[in-house]
């Protein structure tokens, strides 16, 4: 498990424990890792530690992706040259299957985050026949930095001026369905070889989702829609910064939004099995987790 000691990769760890598998982990800062597991030490960018820590290894995930601003080609190269080490090295031990989480692929041309996704998706499947991407949007759970972004905006701005993506759509979805999916691709033979879309039940615009986000939250809050407002750095960075959050993982988010995010490939759920939650349910969940940990201001 790459990116063990993150939101996703912990999850999908300890679910893989619950269910019997002996997890080990792969991790720059081993530190980090919480979990009761044995973890290498070691760089998937640079190849250091992967040949230690896929020998013997069944399935592979590979849940490694970098955030750095969308400008230039420094984040793809990095994810590219990250997926074909960490390949190669599963190719060469053996290794059955891998499984991803990349994001969705616009029918309108991808953002360059969304490239990079797609071709570190690409560099994956093709490198390990049986391997799996799943791809996501956003993901609602009280760690997933995008709903941890719209939860900050609607909890420090009392008018919320939404830009002219507020209109496009996207079908967030469940970490908890996220999670299942993710388990359900190491185990499941009908995944092998696909691309899923992991989407949740619900079609809603980024706009309205906000608003659902504010009536699970008990406040109100008035919004203005703006056509001229769009994707800018000035713009991405001063929502960073209501935020609390680093422009560099903003920018590429907001790039994201710029267009439907909507499935178009067979959807996980339906090809592994897997129950959904509902949006609002996804919701109360989240917030719920977040209030566990930390108050929530405009509640």
């Amino acid at each position: 498990m790459t990116g063990i000691g993150g939101y996703i990769g912990s999850l999908v760890a300890t679910e893989l424990q619950r269910r019997g598998h002996a997890v080990s982990g792969f991790a720059r800062r081993p530190e980090r890792v919480t979990l009761d597991v044995p973890v290498i030490t070691g760089d998937a960018v640079t190849g250091d530690g992967l040949s230690e820590a896929l020998a013997g290894i069944d399935v592979a995930y590979f849940l490694i992706h970098s955030m750095e601003a969308g400008s230039g080609d420094g984040f793809g190269v990095r994810e590219r040259a990250a997926a074909e080490r960490f390949a190669g090295a599963a190719r060469r031990a053996g290794v059955s299957r891998i499984v991803y989480l990349g994001g969705p692929a616009p029918p309108d041309g991808p953002s360059p985050h969304l490239a990079s996704r797609l071709a570190v998706e690409r560099v994956l499947l093709d490198g390990v026949p049986g391997s799996v991407a799943l791809r996501a949007s956003i993901v609602i759970g009280a760690r997933s930095r995008a709903f941890r972004f719209l939860v900050h905006l609607i909890e420090r701005l009392p008018v919320l001026i939404l830009p002219a993506w507020r209109d496009n759509r996207g079908m967030p979805i469940d970490e908890r369905d996220v999670v299942s999916a993710l388990v359900a691709c190491a185990e499941d033979p009908r995944a092998a070889g696909r691309v899923l879309d992991a989407a949740g039940p619900d079609v809603v615009s980024y706009g309205r989702l906000i608003a659902q986000i504010a009536d699970a939250m008990l406040v109100g809050r008035p919004s203005i829609g703006s056509r001229r407002l769009s994707l800018t750095p000035i713009a991405s960075r001063v929502a960073a910064v209501i935020a609390g959050e680093q422009p560099e993982l903003i920018e590429p988010l907001m790039e994201s939004l710029q267009t439907d995010l909507l499935p178009v490939n067979p959807l996980a759920s339906e090809v592994l099995g897997t129950r959904l939650h509902s949006l609002d349910s996804a919701i109360e969940h989240a917030l719920a987790e977040w209030e566990r940990v930390e108050p929530l201001a405009a509640r």
